[in-house]
C-alpha cells in the first residue's frame, strides 16, 4: 500500500477522483491548490504532481490510469473502486426497496452505505475548492442517515435510535430533520418531556444564531406531542384495518346533504419573522386585494418572483397581518412545487379537512368528493388559505374555496395565468435602502453603521436578493468577530460566491437548482449560454443566434425562462421588442452549469454566431445611414443574419438602434476579444465609429479600439491592426490630440502600403490630410486629399470620395478659389443624390453654406443651415449640430443680429464642453468675445484692439 503525501499531490488526486473518468482542466487543478493567486510556476508544479501520482497509482491499482488529455488530465478508475460511487449505488437501491415495501432491506442498504465512510469527506485538505465538494459529499451522507433513521422509526426501532440521533443532533444542531426524528424517537420511547426540551433547545439555537424560528414541520411536531396526537404512534401491525364503508349507490343532492360543521379553528401559519423588513408595497397590495375582494368570488392573490426573493416570507408575514380579518382560521400548506413530486390535491385536501375537524375515518377517498366537502365547510366562513410554493395553476385550482368569504394567498415561481380572477403581485429584490435596513435589523445597527461602504457593497454584490442577504446576515450573526469588509472579501471571488452564500438550510445554489432542474433541456442550454454574455439586456434575436433557431422558437424559450423566474423582463415595451436580463446570482449559477456542459453546448460556436449577429446588424445600420458599405473597412469574420423582418424592425431608425444597444455592442467587442475572435473584434469596433463619431462617444471609441488593438496584435492580423490604428487616428483628430493622431496614422499608412490595400490607404490619407489642415500645411493637405479621392474612386467608395471633395472645396474657399469650390461641391452633391446618403449630403451642404457666405449671400446661407440643422437634430448627431450652430452664429453676426449670434455661440460652447472638445469650445468663446467687443465699440465709439475672427 502506498500513501500519497499531504499537500499538492493529495489535492490533485482528490480533484481527479471527484471527477473520475472525466477530464479535469489544468486551470481547475491550479485553482484547487492556489485559488486566485497561483505562482508563475503553477503549471510546471501540476505536471510534477501528475508525474509523481502516476508512479504511486501504478503501485496501488492495476486498473487505474492517469492520462494527459486536453485541456488537462483524465483519471480512469473502475466504479467499484470508488466509495462515492458505491455509496450512490447503495442509496439508490435503498430507495427502490423502500418504494417496493421492503423497509427493513432498505434500512440495511443504507447502513451498508454509511459503513463506507471513515469520517468527514476529504478531511485534512485546506483547498477551498475541495472543501466545497466535500461539503456536498457530507450533505449526501447526512441525507442518507436521515433516510435510515426514518426507516428505523417506521420499523419501531425508536428506543435504539435515541443515542445515535442524539449524537447526530449534537454534531449538526441546526439540521431540523434530525432534530425532528430525535423528538419522535424520544416521544415514542415514553420520554415526552425530553422530546419537548429537544425542540426548545433547537428553537433557542435558531433564534440566537440565525434570528429565525424553526420550520413549520418541526413546530407541527411539537404541537402534536403537546396534544398527545395518536397519529405519532406506530400502527400495530397485528391490528387489522377497519373495513371500508360500502359505496354509496347514488350521491345525495346538494340540498339534502347535511352541511358539515367545523369543529376546529385552524391556525396553521408558520411563525412570522421578527426582523421582517422591506416589500411594503407588495404586502400592502396583497392585503388590499384579499380583504377588499368581491363578496361573490373568492379573492386570490398570487405572489410571483424568482428564486431567493422571499415569496414565502412575504406571504407568511402578510397572512399574519391579515389573520384578524379571518375569524375562522388560517390554513397553510407547502405544496412543494419545486420538488420532484409536488403535493397532490388529494393529500392537501385531506390535511385541510382534518385541520377543520373532519375525522380521518370520514374523509372521502376521491379528490372530487374531498374538494366538494372542503367547499361546503368554507361556504359561510372566513378562512385565509395560504398555498406556498405552488407548481402551477392546475395544482392550486382544486384547493380554492367556492365563496367570497374566504381568501387565498398563493406563492410560486410560474405565472399561473390559468387561475381566473387572480391578482398577480410580483415580488422583486429589495431596494438598496430596504436591503441595508434588513442587514441592520439582523446584524445590528452598530455593525452596519460602522461599515457603511462595505454594507452597500455587499448589497450590490448580491443584487439586493433577500435570501442572499439573509444568508450573509446569518453568517455575520454567527460570527461576531467577522467584519462586513471580511464578508465582502469572501464574496468577491465570483467562482466561490455561491459557495459562500450558504448557511444551514439556506443555500442559494439549491434554491436555483430546484428551478433549473425543472426546465427542459433547450431552456437549460439557453440559460447556460446566456450566462456567458456579460451584463446588459438580452433581445430575442440574441437567443436565436445562440441556439441557431428561428425568432419565434427563441421567443418561446425566453418566455419559458421568464415563467420559471430565471429571467426577468426589463423593458416589455421597448421599440425593438422585449428586453430581458439575468439576475447576477442566477448568472453565476448558470455559468457554473455552463462550465460543466461547455462541450455539449458547443459554446464557442454559439458565441461566434452571437458576435456574427452583432456584426451583421451593425453592418446594416451603417449601410442604411451611409447608403452602402462606404468609409468603413470590414474583415472576413462570419456573420449570422437575423431574419429580414427582424432586421427591419430593429433598424427602422439605425442610429437610434445603435444608441440603444451601445452598452451591449461595446460588450460584444470585449466578448469577441476574450473568445479569440480577433477578426470580428476589430471589424465590430471600427464599424461602431458610425455611432461614436456622431454622438462624440470618445471614451467608448478609445476603450473598444484598445481592446481590438490588443486582440489583433496577439493574433498577428496586420490589416486589422492598420484599420484600428487608422480609426484611432480619427479619434485623436476629434480630440485635437495632433501628435497622437500622427503616431497612429503613420503606422497605419505603412501597413496598408505593405498590404496594397487601396481602401485603407484612402481612409488613412484622408485623415492625414485633415491632420495637415489642423497644422496649417494646406499644400500637403491638398495633395493627400487628391490622392485619397483617387483611391476612393478606385474602390467605388462614393461617400468617402464625397467627403474628400467637400474638404477640397473648403481648402479652395480658404484660397478664395470660389469657382473651384463650387465645382467640387456640385460634384459632391451629385454623388449624394445618386447614393441617397443624406448624412454625407448634410456635410456637403454645410460647406456650401460657407461658400454662400464668401459670396455675401448670408440670408440664403442661413436658410440652408437651418434646413440641415433640422435633419441633423432628427438623427441626434451632436457633433454635426454643434458645427451647424457655429456657422449659424457667424451668419447671424454678419447679418447684424448680435443677440441671436451670441445665443447660438453660447449653445456651441455648451455642446462642445459636453462632448469634451476644448478646442472647439475655445474657438466659440473667442468669437463670442469678438462679438462683445464689436457691440461695445458701437456703443462707445472706441475701437477695441482685437483681431476679428469673423472676417
Amino acid at each position: 500500500m502506498c500513501r500519497i503525501p499531504r499537500g499538492r499531490q493529495q489535492v490533485v488526486l482528490c480533484a481527479l477522483l471527484l471527477e473520475a473518468n472525466r477530464i479535469v482542466s489544468t486551470e481547475s487543478l491550479v485553482d484547487a491548490i492556489w485559488g486566485t493567486v497561483p505562482p508563475s510556476t503553477a503549471r510546471t508544479q501540476i505536471q510534477t504532481c501528475i508525474s509523481a501520482l502516476r508512479t504511486n497509482l501504478a503501485a496501488i491499482r492495476e486498473h487505474t490510469s492517469l492520462i494527459t488529455q486536453e485541456p488537462g488530465y483524465l483519471l480512469r478508475v473502475d466504479d467499484e473502486q470508488l466509495d462515492a460511487k458505491l455509496f450512490g449505488v447503495l442509496t439508490r437501491r435503498a430507495q427502490t426497496l423502500a418504494e417496493a415495501g421492503s423497509p427493513a432491506e432498505a434500512a440495511d442498504a443504507l447502513r451498508a452505505a454509511d459503513d463506507l465512510w471513515r469520517g468527514p469527506a476529504l478531511s485534512g485538505t485546506k483547498s477551498l475548492t475541495l472543501q466545497a465538494a466535500a461539503a456536498h459529499l457530507d450533505e449526501r451522507r447526512l441525507a442518507g442517515l436521515e433516510a435510515h433513521a426514518a426507516l428505523r422509526l417506521q420499523l419501531g426501532g425508536h428506543a435504539a435510535l435515541v443515542p445515535e440521533l442524539s449524537a447526530l443532533v449534537a454534531q449538526h444542531p441546526l439540521r431540523e430533520g434530525l432534530r425532528g426524528q430525535l423528538m419522535l424517537a424520544l416521544y415514542r420511547s415514553g420520554r415526552q418531556a425530553e422530546a419537548l426540551e429537544t425542540f426548545r433547545a433547537g428553537r433557542l439555537l435558531l433564534v440566537e444564531q440565525l434570528g429565525i424560528e424553526p420550520g413549520d414541520e418541526l413546530r407541527r411536531l411539537e404541537a402534536a406531542i403537546l396534544a398527545g396526537d395518536g397519529a405519532l404512534h406506530i400502527a400495530d401491525p397485528a391490528t387489522p384495518p377497519a373495513p371500508a364503508p360500502p359505496p354509496s349507490r347514488a350521491p345525495q343532492p346538494a340540498a339534502a346533504r347535511p352541511e358539515p360543521a367545523i369543529t376546529a379553528v385552524p391556525c396553521q401559519l408558520p411563525s412570522d419573522i421578527g426582523d421582517f423588513t422591506g416589500q411594503a408595497a407588495v404586502v400592502n397590495a396583497a392585503r388590499t386585494a384579499l380583504v377588499a375582494g368581491d363578496a361573490r368570488a373568492t379573492p386570490v392573490v398570487v405572489l410571483t418572483g424568482p428564486p431567493g426573493v422571499g415569496k414565502s416570507t412575504v406571504a407568511v408575514h402578510t397572512a399574519h397581518r391579515l389573520a384578524q380579518h379571518f375569524s375562522d382560521g388560517q390554513l397553510y400548506c407547502d405544496l412543494g412545487g419545486t420538488r420532484d413530486e409536488p403535493a397532490t390535491a388529494l393529500d392537501v385536501l385531506g390535511r385541510f379537512l382534518r385541520a377543520l375537524g373532519i375525522p380521518g375515518s370520514q374523509l372521502p377517498e376521491s379528490v372530487d368528493e374531498r374538494a366538494s366537502m372542503y367547499r361546503d365547510l368554507l361556504a359561510s366562513r372566513r378562512v385565509l388559505v395560504v398555498l406556498d410554493s405552488a407548481a402551477d395553476a392546475r395544482q392550486v385550482r382544486r384547493l380554492l374555496p367556492g365563496s367570497g368569504g374566504s381568501a387565498v394567498l398563493v406563492t410560486g415561481r410560474s405565472r399561473m395565468t390559468g387561475l381566473p380572477g387572480a391578482r398577480f403581485v410580483p415580488v422583486g429584490v429589495f431596494e438598496p435602502d430596504e436591503a441595508i435596513a434588513m442587514l441592520a435589523a439582523v446584524v445590528g445597527e452598530e455593525r452596519v453603521g460602522g461599515e457603511p461602504e462595505a454594507a452597500h457593497a455587499l448589497v450590490r454584490l448580491v443584487g439586493q436578493m433577500p435570501l442572499a442577504l439573509r444568508i450573509i446576515a446569518a453568517r455575520l450573526v454567527a460570527r461576531p468577530h467577522w467584519s462586513l469588509e471580511w464578508m465582502l472579501n469572501r464574496l468577491s471571488n465570483e467562482r466561490r460566491r455561491l459557495d459562500e452564500l450558504a448557511h444551514g438550510e439556506m443555500v442559494i445554489r439549491s434554491s436555483l437548482a430546484l428551478t433549473y432542474d425543472g426546465l427542459g433541456e433547450e431552456a437549460r442550454r439557453l440559460l447556460r449560454l446566456l450566462s456567458v454574455v456579460e451584463g446588459g439586456s438580452i433581445a430575442t434575436w440574441t437567443a436565436a443566434a445562440l441556439l441557431d433557431i428561428d425568432l419565434f422558437a427563441a421567443d418561446d424559450l425566453l418566455e419559458l425562462l421568464v415563467d420559471a423566474q430565471m429571467l426577468e423582463v426589463v423593458d416589455a415595451a421597448a421599440r425593438t421588442g422585449p428586453q430581458y436580463r439575468l439576475h447576477s446570482l442566477v448568472q453565476l449559477f448558470a455559468r457554473e452549469q455552463q462550465e460543466r456542459h461547455s462541450a455539449e453546448d458547443d459554446t464557442d460556436a454559439a458565441l461566434r454566431r452571437l458576435v456574427g449577429g452583432w456584426l451583421a446588424l451593425v453592418d446594416e445600420a451603417h449601410r442604411r445611414l451611409y447608403g452602402g458599405d462606404f468609409t468603413v473597412l470590414h474583415g472576413d469574420a462570419p456573420r449570422w443574419q437575423p431574419a429580414l423582418a427582424q432586421a427591419d424592425r430593429l433598424l427602422g431608425d439605425p442610429l437610434a438602434w445603435l444608441e440603444e444597444e451601445r452598452a451591449n455592442l461595446c460588450r460584444a467587442v470585449d466578448l469577441a476579444a476574450s473568445r479569440g475572435q480577433a477578426e470580428a473584434c476589430w471589424d465590430l469596433a471600427v464599424t461602431l465609429v458610425t455611432l461614436f463619431e456622431s454622438r462624440c462617444y470618445y471614451d467608448e471609441w478609445q476603450q473598444t479600439h484598445q481592446r481590438a488593438l490588443d486582440a489583433v496584435r496577439d493574433a498577428g492580423l496586420s490589416r486589422g491592426f492598420a484599420a484600428v490604428m487608422c480609426s484611432v487616428g480619427s479619434l485623436c483628430l476629434g480630440r485635437a490630440h495632433l501628435g497622437a493622431a500622427r503616431r497612429a496614422l503613420e503606422p497605419a499608412l505603412e501597413a496598408f502600403l505593405a498590404l496594397d490595400d487601396t481602401h485603407g490607404l484612402a481612409l488613412t490619407r484622408r485623415n492625414l490630410a485633415l491632420l495637415a489642415v489642423r497644422q496649417g500645411d494646406t499644400d500637403t493637405a491638398r495633395e493627400l486629399h487628391e490622392r485619397a479621392a483617387a483611391d476612393f474612386l478606385a474602390v467605388a467608395d462614393h461617400v468617402g470620395r464625397t467627403n474628400v471633395l467637400a474638404h477640397l472645396a473648403r481648402l479652395a474657399l480658404g484660397d478664395e478659389r470660389l469657382d473651384d469650390a463650387e465645382e467640387l461641391l456640385g460634384e459632391a452633391l451629385e454623388i449624394c443624390r445618386t447614393t441617397g446618403s443624406r448624412r454625407t449630403e448634410g456635410q456637403v451642404r454645410l460647406v456650401l453654406s460657407d461658400l454662400m457666405q464668401h459670396r455675401g449671400r448670408y440670408q440664403e446661407a442661413e436658410e440652408l443651415l437651418r434646413e440641415v440643422l433640422e435633419v441633423v437634430r432628427s438623427r441626434g448627431d451632436i457633433a454635426g449640430e454643434s458645427r451647424i450652430l457655429h456657422q449659424l452664429g457667424l451668419v447671424n453676426a454678419r447679418l447684424g443680429r448680435t443677440g441671436a449670434a451670441q445665443a447660438l455661440l453660447r449653445d456651441v460652447v455648451a455642446i462642445r464642453e459636453q462632448i469634451m472638445d476644448p478646442v472647439g469650445a475655445a474657438e466659440a468663446r473667442l468669437e463670442l468675445a469678438q462679438l462683445e467687443a464689436k457691440h461695445r465699440e458701437r456703443l462707445t465709439g472706441f475701437e477695441f484692439p482685437l483681431i476679428s475672427a469673423l472676417g
